[in-house]
């Protein structure tokens, strides 16, 4: 196993960017910037060992300056969507950046996927990993509370990648951190992926409402077009005459993982909360979390940016799957918590796993 690192480019203000690149024994490589903890590629073989990067990203520092559709990013301080920029916690109300209409989302203005994180490249027994450490200051996009935050990405063995949350505080706050890689498992630059067969570990989803804000209710998926208990094509029914269809224009929506472990699984707090096969290529993706919920967004605002190698990255090009809190939960009494206190550690853990059949 291997950790390079090199430099990625330098931002107006004089600070170096670095790109590492981790590579197991399988040959299987990811390459991971300081610049918003961005995934800018993740090269894995198909059923003939041919290796193809499935992770769409951008060649180069100035794509992710420029970029806004927070490719392979790191999100926080709240990923997702938080009503009208804003929220109450013991008693205060705290005002946050509108980003997206008259909301919130993805952290702000300038979020996780916008910082230049501290980088430490680390020999771990379990695989070559990297560690990303950032301060993020009271006040900062509104939030309340110095906060340290702690992101491990490991590159395992079995050629997973595991990402490791750790976050305190000195006074309350919320948070909801995750990653917002776009996959394609024919490759990045392969086009369409209503293709791939999807299964989510999900029996309800949370209706959205006007600027994709949850309603409250968590609705059951069966008889609707949010049912992916069984693998299902992305495409099948993504253009049906749905109203939360049409929300979304197409997928964009949190749905709730089972936490009950499937059959045969071992009893612990990772649950496998989605499966996705690509058929041409054979490479399914695999996404273990001991978080409560997991996004799909079906790249609908994707909007023709130029990728790597030239890739044009259009409209369904890529798929999302972040696992985090429900969206708008400061807002939402009936959701599970997302307040950290001080002397309160968060944790979280979320688990890509690349394999053929």
């Amino acid at each position: 196993m291997a950790i390079e690192a090199e430099e990625f480019g330098t931002l107006a203000d004089g600070r170096s960017v670095g790109l590492f690149t981790l590579e197991n024994a399988a040959g299987v490589r990811v390459r991971i910037a300081s610049y918003g903890g961005a995934i800018v590629s993740f090269e894995v073989p198909d059923r003939d060992g041919r290796l193809g990067d499935v992770a769409l990203g951008f060649d180069d520092l100035a794509g992710y300056v420029a970029g806004d559709g927070y490719l392979g990013a790191l999100i926080g301080r709240y990923g997702n969507r938080i009503a009208g920029a804003r929220f109450a916690l013991d008693g205060v109300d705290y005002a946050l950046a509108a980003n997206d209409g008259v909301n919130h989302l993805h952290g702000g203005r300038v979020g996780f996927d916008k910082v230049v994180w501290d980088a430490a490249p680390r020999a771990t027994a379990a695989g070559p990993a990297l560690e990303l450490t950032y301060d993020s200051k009271h006040g900062e996009e509104g939030y309340p509370g110095n906060l340290s935050v702690r992101v491990v990405y490991t590159l395992t063995h079995d050629s997973a990648l595991q990402i490791d949350y750790l976050a305190t505080t000195d006074r309350a706050t919320v948070i909801n951190l995750t990653n917002h890689a776009y996959w394609n498992l024919a490759g990045h630059a392969a086009g369409t992926i209503l293709d791939h067969q999807v299964m989510l570990a999900a029996a309800k989803f949370a209706v959205a409402g006007e600027g994709l804000i949850p309603t409250g209710e968590l609705r059951d998926v069966a008889g609707t077009p949010f049912d992916f208990r069984t693998a299902t094509p992305l495409g099948a029914r993504i253009d049906h005459d749905d109203e939360q269809l049409r929300t979304g224009r197409g997928y964009d929506h949190s749905f709730v993982v089972d936490r009950a472990a499937p059959p045969g699984a071992a009893a612990g707090p990772l649950r496998r909360a989605a499966r996705v096969r690509e058929p041409g290529s054979g490479r399914v993706l695999e996404v273990f979390t001991t978080e409560p919920a997991i996004q799909l967004y079906s790249g609908n605002f994707l909007d023709g940016a130029r990728g790597k190698g030239g890739a044009t990255y259009a409209r369904r090009t890529g798929f999302c799957l972040e696992t985090q809190h429900y969206p708008d939960s400061p807002n939402q009494p009936g959701f599970p918590s997302t307040v950290l206190a001080p002397g309160e550690r968060y944790q979280s853990t979320t688990v890509y796993k690349l394999l053929v059949e």
